[in-house]
């Protein structure tokens, strides 16, 4: 039996609509970041980060962890400059410059919830979901809650452990960090996922070290 979720005292934090999808595959998707209203630069995930979307068609939540971020110039013919201005002198003298840049991020995508049922509850599944999420469809950030609800079971450990072209010992250890946070120093919850770590790298000792050595209960 299924036992209840604990009680946790997680902030009133809203979702976020922070991001459009740009680029869609089976394992990942490449967001924009949306302008802000000021004059400032666009909100940028941190790593290790997670990230929800929908596939509209079967009405799947996408879940996944964001593991590159960058902000550049919208085109590939002007590269920035170093000016040697703060960010008020920025705004100031050069406020052209934040229209002239834009902030992308990659999440891995680690699983997905099922449109919900007629009991009004979603099925989370810990494995690739049967679509991406589409093009240009809105990125938030997740709520605590769905975090907490999304990591009672750890299989999502394994497909970061298995991400392409990212730093995925370093990013295993920041999802565990920001899980572990959101949990309130959930101490029994990390004991858990330190095993299922070793279970997963019984191969490799020291890749297992270096990613313990990184989170910091």
């Amino acid at each position: 039996m299924r036992l209840p979720l604990p009680q946790f005292a997680i902030s009133d934090r809203p979702t976020h609509h922070i991001a459009e999808a740009i680029e869609t595959s089976t394992t990942e998707f490449l967001a924009q970041c949306l302008d802000p209203d000021d004059l400032s630069f666009p909100v940028m995930p941190p790593f290790g980060s997670w990230v929800k979307s929908l596939d509209e068609e079967s009405g799947n939540t996408i879940y996944a962890v964001v593991y590159h971020a960058t902000t550049m110039p919208i085109d590939s013919i002007h590269r920035a400059r170093a000016l040697g201005l703060s960010l008020q002198d920025l705004r100031e003298q050069q406020p052209q410059i934040f229209a002239m840049l834009k902030t992308e991020f990659r999440a891995a995508i680690v699983g997905f919830k099922q449109q919900q049922n007629n009991r009004g509850t979603g099925q989370i599944h810990q494995y690739l979901p049967p679509r991406p999420p589409q093009i240009h469809q809105a990125v938030n950030q997740c709520e605590p809650q769905e975090i907490v609800e999304f990591s009672e079971q750890l299989d999502f450990l394994r497909t970061l452990l298995q991400v392409s072209n990212a730093p995925v010992d370093a990013l295993t250890a920041a999802a565990i960090r920001e899980i572990y946070q959101l949990r309130l120093g959930d101490r029994p919850w990390l004991v858990k996922a330190g095993r299922t770590l070793s279970v997963l790298l019984k191969d490799d000792y020291d890749r297992l070290k270096i990613i313990l050595s990184q989170i910091h209960p």
